[in-house]
């Protein structure tokens, strides 16, 4: 299951004029009833929302005064999740006539065409406060308040990721939640700018809407929609073509295949930077300790220190880090006991919350052998987005490869991994493709085969890591004769050599100014950087330094050193 949470406005949304249907108060008690959770997100204040919608109950959080207030209705309990509304704002609103006013514990509430009067007494006061609008209603909060801080806190109650949410809803103010929600829906009556920006509008308006997205929901979890959420997919590289490579974060199970120290944690390096920064949970099964340096990730176990299953569960559980788990404090036998009680336990997690959104198993012919027979069970397909990592796809458990719907392979024979895979799956890829040549470093062949997809060469993005180390070689290494830089003037007069950034730096404050403009002119910088440095990004904007004729030799200088030193030679 991909969609464990549902989100929706009040007004406008579930309700039409302040009240809300029995059959789409029918349709949330069903979603309840999937074992999803419902938060309701309105602008309304707490008090004003139980006298018009009795059957708050249904809701696990309720998300009131536009994320100003959190509650909890099983337990009839309320929490601020900022400031008091302003006391002086509101006497200073009174002073000068603004009507109708209401306040919340948190939210300052009026109408169009008060905003205007509003903002200009925040300004008077200097008060941290913000004016979000509601179709006409005006509500004045602190800064960086909204539906989506509030929703957040929400989920976090729940042990639940924004990214296993659905919201839906109509006005300006639910931008907010939407924004942070993985589908982001509308109803028929919405805005235009809202309806724009989702990724599902409702045929119907209102409550009617809601029930049409939550029948789509629940008849196969809104997976029809799944190519529209493009902007999720993770970015790995660029074909031969130059053209973007991407991997779906959703329902994708690789096997990642290749010879030992082809690249195979190259690509799991690229494609967990690209989870980390979208802000996916990833759990990688370590059994070398191959993958301690990744940012992003806390490391459970060492040579030496068996991993504490409860320690990993509990930061799972709490959201707060994606994790590494090092077997090399297990003895090699006991890795796979080891192993199937962890991914037991992380499958039960899976099953409530959806998290860790991905699974990656190292060594895995090691972790689900083939010789074992419980590996059907080990690995369910209730596990959508998983990777093995192997050096033989044909010791992996037949019923795990089976299961894998994406080749990434690598390596200098690509075409022979592709018959391990065969011979390990019962498979019959063609392994004659052009694409399936030889593989310079760097390079992968991915290959979605059960999409009817065709196999793609792709250079793979540089990661973080590699960029850091990139620079500091570069930085303060030592190139070679070939690779250096020489200052020598228009005559040739001097002989200057510039074996890293750093003495690049010290020479080019040093030199006259006829000799920087002669090497300036012939965009002697710019191709120095992208023939020997191999920084693309940086060369570009040397070259539109020296395009420009009109610039002193001591501000294209100061132009040209401070690309050098922001990238090179400056603390990390």
């Amino acid at each position: 299951m991909r969609y464990f949470c549902l989100v929706c406005d009040y007004d406008g949304t579930i309700a039409h004029d302040g009240s809300v249907s029995p059959s789409t108060i029918s349709a949330l008690k069903r979603v309840r009833e999937s074992g999803r959770k419902l938060i309701l997100a309105t602008g309304r204040e707490l008090d004003d929302l139980l006298a018009v919608f009795p059957e708050l109950g249904i809701f696990d959080r309720v998300v009131a005064e536009n994320g100003g207030l959190l509650y909890r209705p099983s337990a009839r309990e309320k929490l601020p999740l900022t400031k008091p509304a302003s006391p002086e704002l509101v006497e200073r609103l009174r002073q000068i006539g603004v009507s109708p006013l209401s306040v919340g514990e948190t939210i300052i509430a009026t109408w169009r065409p008060n905003e205007t009067a509003a903002l200009d007494a925040i300004r008077t006061l200097g008060l941290d406060l913000q004016i979000t609008f509601n179709k006409d209603a005006v509500m004045i909060l602190p800064s960086a308040t909204n539906k989506g801080t509030g929703v957040r806190s929400a989920m976090a109650e729940l042990g639940l990721s924004s990214h296993n949410a659905v919201g839906i809803g109509d006005a300006e103010n639910d931008h907010g939640f939407l924004e942070i929600c993985e589908c982001k829906a509308a109803v028929q009556n919405a805005l235009p700018s809202l309806k724009d920006r989702a990724d599902f509008v409702a045929d119907g308006a209102q409550g009617a809407g809601v029930e049409q997205l939550i029948e789509k929901l629940l008849v196969n979890d809104l997976a029809d929609l799944a190519t529209r959420l493009v902007r999720h997919r993770l970015h790995v590289g660029d074909d031969v073509h130059g053209a973007a490579s991407f991997v779906d974060p959703y329902g994708t199970r690789l096997a990642i295949a290749g010879p030992s120290g082809s690249g195979k944690s190259t690509f799991v390096s690229v494609l967990t930077e690209q989870l980390i920064g979208k802000d996916y949970q990833v759990c990688i099964i370590d059994p070398e300790g191959d993958y301690e340096e990744l940012e992003g990730f806390v490391t459970f176990g060492a040579s030496g220190h068996q991993p504490d299953l409860s320690e990993i569960l509990g930061i799972l559980q709490a959201q707060t880090r994606s994790v590494t788990v090092n077997l090399l404090g297990i003895a090699l036998a006991d890795r796979p006991s080891f192993f199937q009680k962890f991914l037991a336990a992380v499958q039960e997690l899976r099953s409530r919350t959806g998290r860790p959104h991905w699974v990656i198993i190292d060594e895995a012919h090691h972790m689900l052998p083939a010789s074992r027979e419980s590996a059907s069970r080990v690995i369910p397909l209730e596990l959508a987005s998983s990777a093995l990592v192997t050096v033989h796809l044909d010791h992996v458990a037949r019923p795990i490869l089976e299961t894998v719907n994406t080749l990434v392979l690598v390596g200098p024979d690509p075409q022979s991994v592709v018959k391990d895979f065969n011979a390990g799956a019962s498979a019959a890829l063609p392994a004659h493709s052009a694409e399936l040549g030889y593989l310079d470093q760097g390079e992968v062949v991915i290959w979605p085969f059960k999409n009817n997809g065709s196999p793609a060469r792709v250079r793979l993005l540089e990661t973080r890591h590699d960029r850091k180390r990139h620079r500091q070689k570069y930085a303060a290494g030592e190139l070679g004769e070939d690779k250096s830089f020489y200052f020598r003037g228009p005559e040739s007069k001097l002989n200057l050599r510039a074996q890293n950034m750093t003495i690049f730096a010290l020479l080019a404050e040093g030199v006259d100014d006829d000799t920087w403009t002669y090497h300036l002119r012939n965009h002697d910088y710019s191709r120095w950087v992208h023939d020997s440095i191999k920084d693309d990004d940086a060369a570009a904007v040397l070259a539109n330094i020296e395009a420009d004729s009109e610039l002193p030799a001591a501000e294209s200088r100061r132009l040209v050193l401070d690309v050098i030193r922001q990238r090179y030679t400056a603390p990390a």
